[in-house]
């Protein structure tokens, strides 16, 4: 007599007529089968998101306090190097420096927590909070001086009502009424009316203490409670003081006020470190990477500067921040970009090597400043430094 089939239950019997009973066993193990499938679909396709987030658990983030390497070759540079760096810092009118590589300090000097003046280091820190409002439609980018009922002592001329939040955003605006601080290049600026808007760049304080005003307007928040909370809070800044905030300016000059900010050196590495991780803070999106990518590509090339002896130099234009291009973008200094303020304030990121540096100089402090190319010496000198 012949064997039933093995994967057959030994209660169902080979018949030209199958019973009720057969199709039932059938449908039980169908369903068994189906079971297991569904367990092994799920587990397979919740295993990449596991990976990935496994992955983002592996990037390293300050909490209340910085980690930090325990040598420059802990981090793969060279602690002979890192020192050449350190005593250049040492010569120069330097009041704190903090280099990050990784997530974790690779050196530091100086005061690192004392609270300063940013200068023009605002700006590109205000690019930043701009992102998730553009985002999320509180803030148009196309929408006109006209269409936001932008004045100013005197009034805008026609032409000049017509330029955009994103003109302003690329000192494009072609508006060069008198700002009410200075720091610029408005010395340079070309007549009234010369230029249409978004065709000629210039480094203009009449731009971005407009952007300040416009933000307040369409977002409906004051720019300093807006950095506590969508940048200092989350951050988890060691040193951050609202009530140290404040604007300054002439407003007989005009009535856009400069909204200037005090921040330590080592919470501007937080910044920084932001902008290295595309906008994510441990799983949470701050700023929109598309924002953070956009706002640091070279939007104005370096040979489009203007004045024209900026275009000998190694940056380019984003929105807010300036951006090596040209003959500099090489090597690891491609995609790299940073903030600068007068006197010896900078936040530069370097995608490549991992690796943000901020420096800062307390002019009150010590009445000299540290020049950009003395800054980008030295930024040179961390960069050789890795092995």
């Amino acid at each position: 007599m012949k064997k039933e089939n093995s994967f057959l239950p030994s209660n169902i019997k080979k018949s030209h007529s199958p019973s009720k009973s057969y199709f039932s066993q059938k449908f039980l193990w169908l369903m068994i089968l189906f079971i297991l499938f569904s367990i092994f679909f799920l587990f397979t396709c919740t295993k990449p998101s596991a990976t990935l987030s496994s992955e983002a658990q592996k990037l390293i983030y300050p909490g209340k306090n910085w980690e930090r390497y325990s040598s420059p070759e802990d981090a793969g540079f060279s602690s002979q190097r890192i020192q050449r760096a350190l005593d250049y810092v040492k010569s120069l009118p330097t009041t704190s420096l903090v280099v990050v590589h990784n997530g974790r300090i690779l050196f530091d000097y100086g005061e690192t927590s004392e609270l300063s003046y940013l200068a023009s280091v605002r700006k590109s820190v205000l690019s930043m909070l701009f992102g998730k409002y553009v985002a999320n439609g509180q803030i148009r980018l196309n929408k006109t001086l006209a269409e936001l009922n932008l004045t100013d002592h005197g009034g805008l001329l026609p032409q000049e009502l017509e330029a955009t939040i994103e003109d302003l955003l690329q000192a494009r605006s072609g508006v060069y009424h008198p700002a009410s601080n200075s720091g610029d290049h408005l010395a340079y600026a070309p007549p009234r009316g010369s230029k249409k808007h978004g065709t000629y760049f210039l480094y203009s304080n009449w731009d971005f203490n407009a952007l300040g005003t416009i933000f307040e307007q369409e977002t409906g928040l004051n720019i300093y409670d807006a950095l506590e909370k969508d940048l200092a809070i989350p951050l988890e800044m060691e040193d951050f003081k609202r009530e140290m905030q404040r604007k300054s300016g002439d407003l007989k000059k005009s009535i856009h006020p400069a909204y200037h900010m005090w921040i330590s050196t080592r919470d501007m590495a937080r910044l920084g470190y932001l902008m290295l991780r595309e906008g994510n803070w441990k799983g949470q999106q701050i700023i929109p990477r598309d924002w953070v990518k956009k706002s640091t590509s070279p939007l104005t090339r370096v040979h489009e500067m203007n004045p024209e002896f900026l275009r000998k130099g190694p940056f380019g234009y984003g929105y807010l921040w300036w951006v090596f291009d040209g003959k500099a973008a090489k090597g690891p200094y491609k995609g790299a970009y940073t903030a600068i303020g007068a006197l010896g304030q900078f936040i530069t990121v370097i995608p490549h090597l991992n690796l943000v540096i901020a420096h800062k100089v307390n002019n009150q402090k010590t009445k000299e400043t540290v020049s950009r190319d003395q800054y980008l010496k030295l930024v040179d000198l961390i960069v050789k430094a890795k092995k």
